[in-house]
């Protein structure tokens, strides 16, 4: 197939909308269900390029949440802890797939964020995957094959109109690409950089160590920043990010977005949280969004009377700004990696609140001497990477 046309583009009024390769190849994709959209296959082509690069730098399956060209959550298929089963509400779910793990992380670091996500396996998606999938409210999925159970489930989905692209995994993208805006054409040479444990040899900071497991972190944030749209910076642990901030303007404006996902990420594991009252039968999105209003400035919404009624079988107490203090006051070990450099050490100062020992960055700020000496103050290392991941 030369190309596939779509129903309409970005929005509904911008047709006519098609995709095709550039150099007259047959597309590499094939539907297996549903019909996908501009914007699908706009996350379903970034999700794919972030996911392979997963596996292939960690040796790990990996899985991403895309929404709007950047992703909400990306991870590899690490075994997932009784707390994270829980806060991922896949506890009931029994034994799961390593891929299946690493979607359970993926959807799981921003549940908010990733409703109607677009979902990339790095791997055949299998029926553990599958099933999660099938529960969870999302637009559709890109992988290189499906086992025949996973696929009949995948099918059940929206009536049988749930999206399903299989993509040729040995496909490869010219060495350029092109771009029109205003009808006018930008060309560059595709991103073609490897990200892994040789780009944090230069540690610049007077602690030095950093183990190998903060490096996957780190090579996990950077990864997913290549894909992120910028200015972006990326919280990550234990295999996955769990905070991801994109498209501002302003570099602490991206710290403070994704440091605030990632403390949502660890307050849900507070027990307090762990252990609200839903009332049965609650729906999913409406019990995600009840979590992150009750760990939130505005957790009155879900507490007045007459509301509270709605969610929970016994009013909650506040979750108060000194609890909360003190349970993230717990946190460390998580990496954090940058786009582009930090050019003022307030960015250090945010990120040490939500537990960050371990950064990823470029350097070459005027002002790298001052982020140093902060990363000092606090103890973490920092690694100089010399590479900028901009990405539009």
């Amino acid at each position: 197939m030369k190309e596939l046309e779509l129903k309409y583009g970005c929005n509904p009024n911008q047709k006519p909308s098609r995709i095709f390769v550039n150099d007259g190849r047959d597309l590499p994709i094939k539907v297996l269900s549903g019909r996908p959209g501009y914007i699908n296959f706009m996350d379903a082509l970034n999700g794919w390029q972030l996911v392979r690069e997963l596996k292939a730098s960690t040796g790990l399956p990996a899985a991403a949440s895309f929404k709007h060209v950047s992703p909400a959550g990306a991870a590899v298929g690490l075994p997932l802890t009784d707390t994270l089963k829980k806060i991922y509400f896949v506890d009931d779910m029994g034994d799961l797939s390593p891929l299946a793990c690493a979607y359970a992380r993926a959807r799981g670091a921003d549940r908010m964020s990733s409703f109607g996500d677009f979902i990339s396996l790095s791997d055949v998606c299998d029926a553990s995957t599958a099933s999660i999938i099938k529960r969870e409210v999302s637009d559709g999925v890109i992988a290189p094959g499906y086992t025949d159970e996973a696929l009949a489930i995948l099918k059940q989905k929206k009536n049988g109109n749930y999206n399903v692209i299989e993509i040729d995994p040995s496909y490869e993208p010219t060495p350029l690409e092109h771009k029109d805006v205003f009808g006018i054409s930008f060309e560059q040479g595709h991103n073609n950089l490897v990200i892994d444990n040789d780009m944090l040899a230069d540690v610049v900071t007077k602690n030095k160590d950093i183990p190998d497991s903060a490096k996957r972190d780190l090579v996990i944030s950077l990864i997913t920043l290549k894909y992120t749209q910028s200015n972006s910076v990326c919280f990550a642990k234990d295999g996955q990010a769990i905070g991801v901030g994109a498209g501002q303007q302003s570099r602490v404006h991206c710290v403070r977005l994704a440091g605030q996902k990632a403390d949502n990420w660890l307050l849900r594991q507070c027990p307090k949280v762990l252990d609200l009252p839903f009332v049965d039968g609650i729906k999913r999105p409406d019990r995600d969004n009840a979590i992150d209003v009750y760990i939130g400035a505005e957790y009155e919404d879900v507490l007045r009377d007459g509301a509270w009624q709605k969610i929970f079988k016994v009013k909650p107490d506040v979750f108060t700004a000194e609890e909360k203090r003190a349970w993230l006051d717990q946190a460390t070990d998580v990496a954090l990696g940058s786009d582009a450099f930090f050019p003022f050490s307030d960015n250090i100062e945010r990120a040490y609140k939500s537990g960050v020992k371990y950064i990823a960055e470029p350097g070459g700020s005027v002002r790298d001497d001052a982020v140093i000496e902060c990363c000092d103050k606090y103890g973490m290392a920092m690694a100089f990477t010399k590479i900028r991941l901009f990405h539009h």
